[in-house]
This record gives structure tokens, sequence and C-alpha cells, in this order.
């Protein structure tokens, strides 16, 4: 058996997640292609050829990010109906994340894809504002354990998707703008101080739309292409990057999963809490009744 995975991610929020996914079809001797989606990224031709497909993306103003709709345009129409899943990463667990594959199903149904499994994972955020270690931590070891069993149920052909969110999809559409807004700004408006930049060029490198250009006298130019998956400025190791309209919301520099510092001071306590409660309490639930089974 065969499986393949699409998967866009900026911070590295979903590939991790993507990795997890793949690790469990790998388990149950399904060979697992994954895609990392970028402006290089093609899809296959053919999908008739795999028995599970997926795609995993990072929620961006409760939708998939345009990049990830104009790569799923290019996938070829199925000559019969075939499943697929999705998975998404996102900084809270509000039920209004459930709605974001709303467009990318839209266009998959056209080419004769139908969504059985949806699955929602929160993870630390890249932009807002930045969670404490232990609240990152406990993101990644709910992810961790409770991938694995999402997978399954994917593998296990047993369907899961999220229920009607009255008024979610009005707020995805209107939420759409971001698209052509984060092009906009990523073009116009992005800065890099250059007393603190060493060149290093990772901010090019990681850059899944080559948005970023640097020149020979050391400036930076940006193209309209941007997305605002924050891989430039969150991966960047001198904090140098000014993101514009959004630079308020910036978070600089990869959470500390393995050393954590748990004396840290949660600045937004209130924030979603009871959706927090909520996702963690049903995913401790789940991964019990899981391990109960095995």
């Amino acid at each position: 058996m065969k499986a393949i995975i699409y998967v866009f991610s900026g911070s590295g929020n979903t590939l991790k997640a993507a990795n997890l996914y793949k690790e469990q079809f790998e388990k149950n001797q399904i060979e697992t292609t994954l895609v990392r989606i970028n402006i290089d990224a093609k899809p296959v031709e053919d999908h008739t050829q795999y028995d599970y497909v997926g795609i995993g993306y990072p929620v961006h103003g409760f939708n998939a990010s345009y990049n990830v709709l104009d790569f799923v345009k290019l996938i070829a129409k199925n000559p019969e109906k075939k499943d697929y899943f999705v998975f998404h990463t996102g900084g809270e667990p509000l039920h209004l994340n459930d709605v974001s594959d709303y467009k990318l199903n839209e266009i998959m149904k056209r080419r004769n894809f139908v969504l059985t499994n949806e699955y929602h994972y929160a993870m630390p955020y890249n932009m807002i504002f930045r969670h404490t270690d232990a609240r990152a931590v406990q993101m990644h070891e709910v992810l961790e354990k409770l991938a694995p069993i999402e997978a399954q149920e994917v593998i296990d052909r047993k369907p899961h998707k999220y229920k009607y969110h009255f008024g979610g999809h009005t707020m995805a559409f209107l939420l759409r703008i971001e698209h052509p807004a984060m092009k906009v700004n990523g073009k116009l408006f992005f800065k890099i101080d250059q007393e603190k930049c060493i060149h290093c060029g990772l901010c090019v490198k990681n850059c899944p739309e080559h948005n970023i250009t640097m020149n020979e006298d050391g400036s930076f130019s940006f193209g309209n292409k941007c997305i605002m998956c924050t891989a430039c400025s969150f991966n960047c190791p001198k904090d140098a990057f000014n993101i514009g309209m959004l630079n308020g919301w910036r978070v600089n520099g990869k959470y500390n999963i393995k050393n954590p510092d748990l004396t840290q001071e949660d600045t937004h306590p209130k924030y979603c809490k009871k959706a927090y409660e909520v996702y963690f309490q049903e995913a401790e639930e789940k991964i019990k009744a899981n391990t109960k089974e095995e």
C-alpha cells in the first residue's frame, strides 16, 4: 500500500505533524511519500497509485494559505472518487479553525476527492504572541501522542469530520482578504535592521516562495509572493526582521522544548482559556482510551 502527504510548514509545527503521520503509516507497512509544498513543488500526475492522500498546513486567519490553495489547484482530476484527509496546526484550538479547509475542500471536490478525516493540533504561535516554554512543551507532547492515534484512524478508514460551525464559513471568507494583503505587506513594508543582520542567508533559504533576495551589497529585496508564514522572521538568529503591518505580533526564535524554562510567567493567562482547557482534556481522554485499547 502507498500514501502521499502534501505539507506546507513555515516554522516547522505542521512538518512535525506530517512526520508523525508518516511514521504511523510506515509502521503499518504503508510506503509513504512526503511532499513539501513550496513554489518549486508540483503534485504527482496520477493519484490512483496511492491508497491514502493527505494535506497538512498551518491555519492562517482561519484559512489555508494561498500557496496551499494554488498548489491543490494543480492536482489533476481523479478518474474516480478518492478519499483524502487533512490536518492543520494553529496557535489556538478555537472551533473556527475547523472551517479552515472549506475553500481547499471546494477545490478538491472538483478534482473528485472526498474529505473523510480532518484534525486540528494546537501548536506554539509564531505570530500574535509568544507562548511560555511550558505551554509549548505541553502542545508538543499532545501532538506526539495524538497524531499517531489519528493517523491510525485514517489508516483504519474511521471517518472524523468537524461539525458545521455557524458563521465560520463567512468569517473564513472575509479573512481571505489576508491573501492579497500579505503580498502587499511583504513587498512594501518588510524591513531588515542592517545593524543586527549578520547576512547568514537563513531568511533567503527558508522562504518557501523564494520571496527574499540578498543583494551583492548586503541589502535585501522582497517580491510580491509573501504568505506571512514568518519562516524568515521566526528563524532569524539576530531578531533583525520587521514584518511590516503585523510587526507588533512578531515572534522570534524557536521554543525551548528540550530544556524549557518552566519559570516563565504566562502573560496571556486568560487568552482562549476555555478552548485550551477543552482541547487538552479531550486530547488526554482520547490518548488514554487508545492506550487502554493497546
